[in-house]
């Protein structure tokens, strides 16, 4: 029964979503595009491996953190004030999370697939890690939180504790973690400059 509360967490994780992509509508958030893009295409290759190694239910979590920064990848494109500029580095680890899916592509294999899915979410992720950290107010940290929760409520629609159902909702927790973290800890470092 438990498992049901993966429904729970698409819900957060959509509620979540929402109020980002409001924030990024409205100009207040500013959503790295290379890290949003590519957030949306490694989870979404991540749940069609566990989909095809058998993962269910589990699954659920993994798929709604692709679907979200989809929409968000999308509304960064209707307000001009949304627009963060991209810099070298954001390009050079926009190239890095893709080498991950393309050398998914190559091994076929659904383990192999979440290890570069997962490499490749977190390449992705540094851009807006280093951003929350450096310009907090560039950033709506809600979404974080709400995906935080979402990732562990996979845990209780786990069937078994193996590779293809722990590793992707254990990076989430990790990635999440992070990126909260860096936004609070850049809002207080900015509030305490003389």
């Amino acid at each position: 029964m438990t498992q049901y509360l993966v429904f729970l967490g698409v819900a957060v994780s959509f509620a979540g979503g929402t109020f980002y992509i409001k924030e990024t509508l409205s100009g207040r958030t500013k959503p790295n595009r290379v890290t949003w893009l590519m957030w949306a295409i490694a989870p979404l290759i991540a749940t069609s491996a566990a989909l095809a190694d058998g993962v269910r239910l589990a699954a659920l979590p993994v798929f709604m953190s692709g679907f979200i920064p989809l929409l968000v990848f999308l509304a960064s494109f209707a307000n001009s004030k949304s627009y963060w500029k991209l810099g070298r580095f954001d390009y050079l680890f926009g190239v890095s999370s893709f080498l991950a899916l393309f050398l998914w592509a190559i091994t076929k294999e659904p383990l192999i697939a979440i290890i570069f899915a997962i490499a490749s979410d977190g390449f992705a992720a540094l851009p807006t890690i280093i951003k929350s950290w450096k310009h907090p107010d560039t950033e709506s940290t809600e979404i974080f939180v709400c995906g935080l929760f979402s990732a562990f409520t996979a845990f209780f629609a786990l069937k078994t504790f193996g590779f293809s159902e722990l590793a992707f909702p254990i990076y989430l927790i990790s990635v999440n973690s992070l990126l909260i973290i860096a936004g609070y800890r850049g809002r207080w470092a900015k509030r305490n400059l003389p």
